[in-house]
């Protein structure tokens, strides 16, 4: 990871690795499992009395984030380049996602993606804005109200970063927190639909896919296997698999290798086992093909990123 040079309320993140990247947005968790060997991830991030505005620049993965309480988040596209699919909807369109804390969504980037989002503290309440429950809202929004949300935000990264004595003057800080709520009324206002994108069986899709996920991350030290894995959540191996393409854009097959392949990765990079005995332990038996599907994935082999770490 490297951290550019930048004035003090504005942060620059670049990482060129992938066992180095770290989510540095300070009001969301997230867990991700990388779909490239090779990344050029980047986070611009401003803090403000009242706001945090974060400029992504992602790498194709598959990712599941949640809010920390007492915000609500707003997010969209940076870029009409976007291959995304959020809470199991294709967000190829123009898009704004809002969500409350507490309050989580699944993705999957399958090209490197630019976002942008603003999570305003404490929750905005009496707005008029759409409100989310449990899981982030997706709404369709037109292409001018989308491109003036971008165009504000970068305006104010410029500001920011150009001009870093204003920024600290009174009144700066309040005034951009207001021009940005006004951006997001005016981007709710320009829905093609007030009904936001889904359904309730993506969500209750969703609602398998968290659960699956909260079983491998309590078990991380151990393999997975579907029939196993579905039995947990108390589905089918059939129903998980569809939450799983729905969710993950992949099928269970594969994205539970991908875990298995990032869990051998992690633990191997701990420097205190065999690469015999973590492929084993994560259900890895044919080391032969285990190791090619490593080195295609990770572009190395597994002892080379076992005596990395030692």
């Amino acid at each position: 990871m490297i951290e550019l040079s930048s004035p003090p309320a504005l942060r620059v993140f670049r990482f060129n690795d992938v066992d180095e990247f770290r989510q540095s947005v300070r009001a969301v968790d997230i867990r991700f499992t990388p779909l490239a060997r090779r990344i050029s991830a980047s986070q611009t991030i401003l803090n403000l009395p009242g706001c945090d505005i974060n400029v992504v620049t992602s790498f194709p993965r598959v990712l599941d984030a949640q809010l920390k309480p007492g915000c609500t988040a707003v997010g969209f596209s940076m870029s009409d380049r976007n291959l995304l699919r959020m809470n199991g909807i294709d967000a190829g369109m123009s898009f704004l996602a809002i969500g409350r804390g507490g309050g989580g969504y699944t993705a999957v980037e399958r090209i490197p993606c630019q976002f942008g989002s603003v999570m305003f503290t404490p929750e905005v309440l009496e707005r008029g804005w759409p409100k989310p429950g449990q899981d982030f809202l997706v709404f369709e929004v037109t292409a001018d109200a989308q491109q003036k949300l971008r165009g504000l935000v970068l305006e104010v990264m410029n500001f920011a970063a150009t001009s870093p004595d204003e920024l600290a003057m009174p009144g700066a800080s309040e005034g951009i927190k207001e021009s940005l709520l006004s951006a997001v009324d005016h981007a709710f206002a320009s829905r093609v639909s007030a009904t936001s994108l889904g359904s309730l069986h993506a969500a209750r899709f969703m609602e398998i896919v968290r659960k699956a996920e909260e079983i491998i991350s309590a078990n991380l030290r151990n393999p997975i296997y579907s029939e196993e894995l579905a039995r947990e959540v108390g589905v089918s191996v059939r129903t998980l698999h569809s939450a799983v393409l729905k969710h993950r854009g992949i099928s269970l097959h594969r994205y539970l290798r991908l875990k298995r392949l990032w869990l051998v990765r992690q633990r191997l990079r701990e420097g205190d086992i065999s690469v015999k005995a973590c492929a084993l332990a994560h259900g890895f038996w044919h080391l032969g093909e285990f190791s090619k599907s490593y080195r295609r994935y990770f572009g190395e082999a597994p002892s080379e990123t076992l005596e990395r770490a030692r």
